[in-house]
């Protein structure tokens, strides 16, 4: 609900501005001055008085639409007053208040009314050309309100969810699956995440120039939510832990398999995983991974491996006596046939150590000073357990209205839940625990969490390094992929690299969060959305008015 109070708070600041931008244009018009201040009929006279269709208006307060189509209605209306330079409408839509204000209090604004049959040549072709850039407006709206409200296009960068969701898929999410989460951001720029551009890895990227206005911002709502993540779900979530982006839904987002919900105790035993004391249950589409390492008198030939495999991160390192291969992400089936290969002298599972803490440190230093900091992004989570990726757990993952005791062991476990994702202020002082300026030994769970954790476990940065993924970060489920591309992105995780680029016409249009080891094709949802995408312009048509005949 107070998502909704926000946003209308937010919607009379705008028509205020509106109202007093331009209530003199509206009386020049011939409307009364005070339907300027009205949300969604003034925009609506505008519509009328330029001849343009009238229930674009139905989208005008829409976040992230709403803002284009509103330069729309402001150019549409100081046109309509005759400023339609390329400074005038440059000022319209960069100060759009500020310089409609101008022109509504300056002497000489008036109706600016053209005849068709008076027209010039330059004039028809700007009229043409206007169209065009209409037509074009219509389609980038038309995307935009398909990409906020209903699917986003997603790929996969990295081969964490190998070999489900393969390097170089790309994926159409369906927002709707866990309820639709409200935009938290309604001014940004179409398409983009977080970011207008990477400035490199020279650059500080919390520098990098956001795509949407931070001072703008409305809080957590979920609609329609009539089911929530489960157990074997494959997720698309925001990545809760994202240090250059405080917009939740400006976050990265990361795909992984939700193995455990909220009131799930996980586990790790020996790299297998246990949820509630019981083993996994793997799916159709799932296959279970080891990492494997190899020792081989010569060297392996891993591109054929590759092209007979499909997928292979591997490292290779050369020794006294031959070669070492660190393989990520094996089957037990893969791994038979390369250990039958004649250059194998030993081909065994890699188990880290029990009781042996995976803990990584990012090193700051200079001439000066020196200094050692746990970088918790790649570290076990929490950081005070002695856990690694293979003997991890028992974790309790915490649900809503849980009350759960806080003291100095268990605080690493709740404290990002406490302060970043209920947003408390968190202190701890003296061997004791202050939230919001109350010291207790208590907190009551405000929301439900979920441990997500890639199917490639040896190869994946997930939960069990950055810990419990709130409700909130859940963006929804992936639907189809629509596209597949081998060798589009560089694998970190591999010494060798594909050569080329090769498009996986088998994987294109299947379905991806079913469990079903062959996945329903859906070639028809992708000649929808082309018919939908491409034909904007006659769907346009339908909507404008026909003209009368004499």
């Amino acid at each position: 609900m107070n998502y909704f109070l926000t946003y209308a708070v937010y919607v009379l600041i705008l028509s205020v501005l509106m109202g007093l931008s331009t209530w003199k244009l509206f009386k020049k018009m011939g409307y009364n001055p005070l339907f300027a201040f009205v949300p969604f009929y003034n925009y609506f006279v505008i519509q009328k008085e330029t001849g343009h269709p009238k229930w674009w208006v139905a989208i005008a307060y829409l976040p992230i639409v709403g803002p284009i189509m509103m330069t729309v209605f402001h150019l549409f209306l100081m046109k309509h007053f005759g400023k339609s330079s390329f400074s005038q409408q440059l000022l319209t839509v960069i100060l759009p208040f500020l310089y409609m204000a101008f022109v509504n209090y300056s002497k000489d604004a008036e109706v600016h009314k053209e005849d068709e049959l008076y027209l010039t040549e330059e004039e028809k072709q700007g009229k043409k050309k206007e169209s065009f850039v209409g037509s074009i407006t219509f389609a980038v709206v038309f995307a935009t309100i398909v990409h906020v409200f209903v699917t986003q296009p997603f790929g996969i960068p990295t081969g964490s969810m190998e070999r489900t969701l393969l390097v170089g898929d790309f994926l159409f999410v369906n927002k709707w699956t866990y309820g639709f989460r409200m935009p938290m951001r309604p001014v940004a720029i179409p398409f983009l995440q977080g970011t207008i551009m990477d400035t490199g890895e020279k650059g500080n990227p919390k520098d990098d120039p956001k795509s949407y206005v931070e001072g703008i911002k409305l809080p957590y709502e979920r609609i329609f939510q009539f089911k929530k993540p489960q157990k074997n779900d494959i997720v698309v979530f925001n990545y809760p832990q994202d240090s250059v982006h405080k917009a939740i839904d400006r976050m990265d987002p990361y795909v992984k398999r939700c193995v455990a919900v909220a009131g799930d105790i996980i586990e790790m035993r020996a790299g297998r995983l246990f949820v509630n004391g019981k083993p996994e249950t793997i799916l159709g589409d799932q296959q279970k991974q080891h990492k494997f390492i190899a020792v081989t008198g010569s060297q392996l030939d891993i591109p054929s491996l590759y092209r007979q495999y499909g997928f292979l991160p591997v490292q290779e390192i050369q020794t006294q006596t031959g070669f070492m291969y660190d393989f990520q992400g094996l089957t037990d089936q893969t791994a038979r046939e390369i250990k039958a290969l004649p250059q194998i002298i030993e081909l065994r599972e890699h188990i880290w150590p029990k009781d042996s803490a995976a803990v990584a440190y990012k090193v700051n230093s200079t001439r000066d000073a020196y200094t050692k900091n746990i970088d918790t992004t790649q570290s076990i989570f929490p950081v005070n357990k002695k856990w690694n990726q293979d003997w991890y757990g028992p974790l309790k993952i915490p649900k809503k209205g849980d009350v759960v005791t806080l003291n100095q062991e268990t605080l690493p476990e709740y404290q990002w839940i406490i302060s970043e994702y209920e947003h408390n202020k968190l202190e701890n002082r003296n061997g004791k625990i202050f939230i919001n300026g109350k010291e207790t030994t208590q907190y009551t769970i405000q929301q439900d969490y979920y441990m997500m954790i890639g199917d490639n476990r040896d190869a994946s940065l997930d939960a069990r390094f950055f810990g419990f993924v709130p409700e909130e970060n859940i963006v929804g489920s992936p639907m189809f992929t629509w596209l597949s591309v081998e060798g589009l992105f560089a694998d970190k995780s591999s010494s060798y690299q594909p050569e080329g680029k090769k498009v996986r016409w088998d994987r294109m249009f299947k379905a991806t969060n079913t469990g079903e080891a062959h996945k329903t094709s859906y070639w028809w949802v992708a000649a929808l959305i082309l018919i939908l995408f491409f034909g904007w312009d006659y769907i346009a048509r339908l909507f404008k008015k026909k003209p009368k005949e004499d």
